[in-house]
């Protein structure tokens, strides 16, 4: 029809799709959504590799993918953006073959990776508006997890400065990182392209733990948080100060690297040593990555002093720390909510576990305090990653304010096992 020659998804007349689609459930599918099905991928692996490749090699074909990188994020609005979460789904499949005792699929490995360039040159040039290496991208995925509606700018020209965005692309690049270095074994040119991602991912970590140039940073020293800043027209920025799990997601960008990988790749030493020589205003805050722990190297976005703050919120049970696992927003909302103006427009966020007390989304409640499998598992993953490392050398308390000291290891055991307690039954065989 005519009219569909304009409005939503008019840009993409290239997408011509026929194909079988992996589906988590039928409550309100079938529709793919790009990161949730780049999670089924993950969750399918085990059971079935072969066919989580070929799902997920899906989106990255000039079927779906725009000309420009953009993956499509789903069917009612393509142009939406959903968080980059391909690379390490792509990481997570390699690694499952791995564990199976499987040759490394190298094929596959290159091909993902060589598409997934696309999407992150589309990233930088599309959702870092200022240059700064602060993202943004409005939606990603997580409905009305925002006091103002992430999907539309605000009526007087202000922008959202995410913590979310900017965490995302660390993890994208870290999962770049790592593809590259694995491909590097078999072809060396990829560890210059490892160095490239390695260079990006700490100018990333610099802007979202310091002030730089852009105003507030993202990290809060006072309340020991990440948090979205609004950056208004005339220069003055302000926060958002929800407690919600999009300011957890910069856990979710960590690697480390046995004594025998930073070994074998010199580049990545002397990337370190470029930025301490040319570029030490931006290792203030990052001296965590120029460490090391018996002789294993560790990058990550938070470094331990901010780590050992957002954990006492974290595995506080009054905010985010539930029976079940971790809530999408602190519980503290419930008696406390959030309330922000700006202008003329203001609104009110509120812990509301079930139904909404406000339209955005239809009155779901999504992201205002249920526990979300995924963002769990990434959780669950970013304390391991850190645990590994530290050993003993990182304990906190579990729960906070319980005096029971725990290293990061045996937190994420913790977690794994109130996650799995919403499907055991209990005495009376009801599950949770």
């Amino acid at each position: 029809p005519r009219k569909r020659w304009a409005g939503r998804n008019n840009g993409w007349q290239h997408f011509a799709i026929h194909d079988v689609m992996l589906m988590p459930d039928a409550w309100e599918y079938p529709w793919f959504a790009a990161w949730d099905h780049a999670f089924h991928c993950v969750a399918i692996a085990n059971i079935d590799a072969e066919f989580a490749k070929g799902q997920l090699s899906k989106l990255l074909t000039d079927h779906y993918m725009h000309p420009s990188g953009e993956l499509p994020a789903y069917e009612w609005n393509f142009s939406d953006v959903n968080p980059p979460v391909h690379a390490f789904a792509t990481l997570f499949l390699h690694r499952a073959e791995q564990a199976l005792g499987r040759e490394m699929d190298v094929e596959f490995l290159k091909s993902s990776f060589n598409k997934l360039l696309l999407n992150f040159t589309w990233w930088v040039n599309r959702k870092d508006p200022d240059g700064r290496n602060i993202f943004s991208g409005g939606f990603l995925g997580l409905d009305n997890i925002g006091v103002f509606d992430r999907r539309y700018p605000l009526p007087d020209g202000s922008r959202i400065a995410q913590s979310d965005g900017t965490a995302w692309m660390a993890q994208f690049c870290l999962s770049m990182l790592k593809i590259a270095i694995e491909l590097a074994e078999e072809e060396p040119e990829y560890e210059d392209i490892a160095d490239k991602f390695l260079n990006d991912f700490i100018y990333l970590a610099a802007a979202i733990n310091s002030t730089g140039t852009g105003g507030l940073a993202l990290w809060d020293d006072e309340d020991g948080f990440y948090y979205d800043v609004l950056r208004r027209p005339d220069g003055s920025s302000a926060y958002l100060r929800t407690r919600s799990v999009a300011g957890l997601t910069p856990l979710f960008a960590v690697e480390s690297f046995d004594p025998e990988t930073v070994l074998k790749l010199p580049l990545l030493r002397k990337r370190y040593q470029w930025f301490e020589k040319h570029r030490p205003h931006l290792m203030a805050k990052l001296q965590h990555i120029k460490e090391d722990v018996d002789g294993r190297k560790l990058i990550s976005l938070v470094p331990p002093e901010h780590l050992r703050r957002i954990c006492e919120r974290l595995f506080d049970e009054s905010e985010f720390l539930s029976p079940h696992g971790i809530r999408a927003l602190s519980k503290i909302y419930e008696e406390h909510p959030y309330t922000f103006t700006e202008g003329e427009k203001t609104e009110t966020l509120a812990y509301s576990p079930a139904d909404s007390p406000v339209a955005m989304f239809g009155g779901n409640s999504n992201w205002r305090g249920p526990v979300w499998m995924p963002m769990n598992y990434l959780i669950i993953e970013s304390l391991q990653k850190f645990g590994f490392y530290f050993g003993d050398t990182f304990k906190v308390e579990f729960p906070t304010g319980s005096g029971v000291q725990m290293n990061l290891w045996e937190v994420s055991l913790e977690l794994e096992k109130r996650l799995v307690g919403i499907f055991t039954r209990d005495k009376n065989g009801r599950r949770p």
